[in-house]
């Protein structure tokens, strides 16, 4: 990661310290203005970096922990840049629409997942050729639609641990379902939105597409070393399972080179011992020879 000074520089130049008018400021975050310029609120740099840093450092260990997060941002500016980011790392995202329980309801919006995903496999394998013109365009229109605003979500298998926002005033639905199922959430909160509603806040410009980039930037490189790092553990037990194998099966041949040995000493040992002198003495009778006969 960058050193502050440099960060705090890009920040400036991407227009993060840009608030809104004082008239639309929300006094809770106060703590966060530096100041008041021609009526616009100006954004506290060295705040905005301290909480940056903070929530890059709890998502890089939520992705170590092999957890999602997902990125929602339905905002015009904020798609492209949101839903690149997301599959960068192949995190779940959001960026069309936010469907009414999408985390609440999970379980059915799952369900509308796996009708798209067989309707697709209909498509491409070929049997939907058997259903008329019209039927397989209708098909078509529905898969399209579905996969407009469910296809960020489709390799979600279970509720996410995490959700990333840029604008939380925005995002209030899905900022209230993360609160009521417990789920972790982090965001970008302007001068006229509250940061209390959300575990970690990045006081900043939602508004601005360069703002947006560079924070959502941040926070996937940050995500992008949490997977890294668990990939390097992986990879490292399992050179240490492979150095225990190879240790074991070392440990096994000795043992059986062993028991050959011992095996053949026993068999020597069992042998009988041969008579000095070479070949066996034979046995000669004695006495006096018959009557000769005549």
């Amino acid at each position: 990661m960058e050193n502050n000074t440099s960060l705090q520089q890009q920040l400036l130049e991407a227009g993060v310290h840009f608030g809104h008018l004082k008239k639309k400021w929300n006094p809770k975050m106060l703590p966060y203005i530096f100041a008041e310029k021609k009526g616009i609120h100006i954004i506290d740099l060295n705040k905005t970096v301290d909480h940056l840093q903070q929530t890059a450092a709890a998502l890089k260990q939520i992705a170590k922990s092999g957890k999602k997060i997902m990125f929602v941002a339905t905002k015009k500016q904020a798609k492209e840049i949101v839903s690149e980011c997301a599959k960068k790392v192949n995190m779940p995202y959001a960026t069309e629409r936010w469907l009414g329980g999408m985390l609440t309801n999970f379980n059915t919006v799952r369900k509308s997942v796996k009708k798209m995903q067989s309707i697709e496999k209909m498509l491409n394998d070929g049997s939907a050729e058997s259903l008329t013109k019209k039927e397989r365009l209708t098909l078509g229109r529905d898969k399209d639609k579905m996969e407009k605003v469910l296809g960020g979500i489709a390799q979600l298998g279970r509720l996410p641990a995490a959700l990333f926002l840029v604008d939380i005033g925005h995002e209030h639905i899905a900022l209230a379902e993360a609160k009521r199922l417990g789920i972790q959430t982090f965001g970008m909160v302007d001068t006229n939105c509250d940061p209390n509603k959300v575990d970690f806040s990045i006081p900043a410009n939602d508004d601005a597409t360069k703002s947006i980039a560079i924070i959502t930037n941040y926070i996937t490189a940050a995500i992008a070393e949490g997977l890294a790092e668990r990939q390097a553990s992986k990879d490292d037990e399992g050179e240490v399972e492979e150095g225990a194998n190879e240790l074991e099966a070392k440990a096994k041949r000795m043992e059986a080179e062993a028991n050959a040995e011992g095996g053949r000493a026993k068999r020597g040992a069992g042998a009988a011992p041969s008579t000095p002198g070479g070949a066996p003495k034979r046995r000669t009778t004695t006495g006096s020879r018959g009557p000769v006969r005549k």
